[in-house]
């Protein structure tokens, strides 16, 4: 059936399907995608895109890298998953490398973000009570306004957007809400000795890459040493090379007591997270209290070591730093009204448009997607700009050029 088709027909068959078939809790923008490489994407008429949202930074690497792929093919001809009930001769050796490449005693490792932030969550109520000596059940966790880390029941318990937590409740217990960037509250709800660790984002990515204060993140990890509380740093959209640095926490010289990483820990190719922290937390947690059928299983094992060493092997920090602030000051120097906010550190950038002649956000999306760039807005009127960081300076301009010309269709 499809192949009598008409090329202009494709695109709105697949999206039909999805539309009958498929749960409605997404709006995507109306392209259907079958191809990737590098910065690259095609979609079923054969049109190409610059993709400038990464799969939420989930292919910092590139789509398809060469040797993420063939780490994934190589393994995947072996052997793919044995659960936890037995050892594996991969295993080992993964948890040995990121381990030692983060500088943590220990890892845990699970598939997808949300999990990440569960294990973490777990951990710290653990530690609360064996070692910091917290009373059963009156752990509570810090968070902030704005923080985006999943959909699960725990995520939404900690979430201030109501398009996350309508119609879901009743939420889970023990977890307090502060004003993000705010260290004198933070100071404050920290105070509280039931307070076991204190979660956030050191960039908000989902908010629209809402950046802190220079000495925030240093801050509040003083602060968590003063009262004894853990500092958990999500960074499973603002690590691994996203903001310049390999982690956002670096840009501070800070060593959270939990690191959360995800998405580009396997350069798109699989579900893969981590939780990365020292013995003194990750030994609270016994046999038969925490795991996953498929966490830590040999073939994202392989797919996650090649996925890093490529992060360092390339210089893709660099390359975001570098090229970010490039794109920051070409963003800034664009001549529109609709402009009203240009932010973001390293690859992780995000414009905030003010509607004009009731054009939005989504409609300047929808106006770069005819232009030849994929991007999606957030929150409304924010639009993030994030593309692969395998991207090289012409490529930069080569974008920098398609968004100019898009904004000044709305002029």
């Amino acid at each position: 059936m499809a192949s009598l088709m008409k090329e202009t027909e494709k695109a709105e068959h697949y999206i039909q399907l999805e539309d009958k078939y498929g749960a409605h809790n997404y709006h995507p923008l109306p392209v259907v995608l079958e191809r990737g490489e590098g910065v690259f994407l095609w979609d079923v008429d054969g049109k190409q895109y610059f993709d400038f949202l990464s799969a939420y930074s989930a292919v910092n690497q590139g789509h398809c890298h060469p040797k993420i792929i063939n780490a994934l093919i190589a393994q995947a001809q072996h052997l793919t998953l044995t659960s936890r009930a037995f050892h594996n001769n991969i295993l080992g050796e993964y948890e040995a490398y990121i381990s030692q490449y983060f500088g943590y005693d220990k890892v845990l490792p699970m598939n997808t973000g949300v999990e990440g932030g569960e294990t973490a969550i777990k951990l710290a109520r653990k530690w609360g009570y064996n070692v910091k000596g917290i009373a059963e059940n009156e752990a509570k966790v810090i968070f902030v306004e704005g923080n985006f880390w999943g959909r699960t029941m725990a995520a939404i318990s900690s979430s201030t957007d109501p398009s996350s937590y309508n119609g879901f409740g009743p939420f889970l217990p023990g977890f307090n809400i502060i004003p993000y960037n705010d260290l004198i509250l933070l100071d404050a709800a920290l105070q509280d000795k039931n307070v076991c660790a204190f979660m956030f984002e050191p960039i908000q990515g989902e908010a629209g890459v809402v950046v802190p204060d220079e000495g925030y993140i240093a801050g509040a990890k003083a602060l968590c040493e003063k009262y004894r509380v853990l500092m958990i740093a999500d960074e499973v959209q603002t690590g691994l090379c996203r903001t310049g640095k390999m982690l956002a926490c670096d840009h501070e010289n800070v060593k959270p007591d939990i690191l959360i990483l995800g998405k580009a820990l396997s350069g798109g190719v699989m579900p893969v997270s981590a939780v990365l922290c020292n013995d003194e937390i990750m030994l609270t947690i016994k046999p038969g209290e925490h795991g996953s059928t498929y966490g830590g299983n040999p073939l994202a094992c392989k797919v996650a070591i090649a996925s890093l060493k490529v992060l360092k092997d390339e210089g893709l920090a660099e390359n975001a730093a570098y090229l970010g602030e490039i794109l920051r000051n070409e963003l800034k120097a664009i001549k529109s009204e609709m402009i009203a906010e240009v932010r973001g550190k390293g690859l992780l950038n995000a414009i905030v448009i003010k509607p004009k002649n009731g054009k939005d956000a989504w409609d300047v999306c929808i106006a770069l997607m005819h232009n030849g760039l994929l991007a999606k807005p957030t929150h409304g009127d924010i639009i993030r700009f994030a593309p692969p960081l395998v991207i090289n300076e012409e490529q930069i301009m080569a974008c920098v050029k398609i968004i100019k010309d898009t904004i000044a269709t709305f002029e």
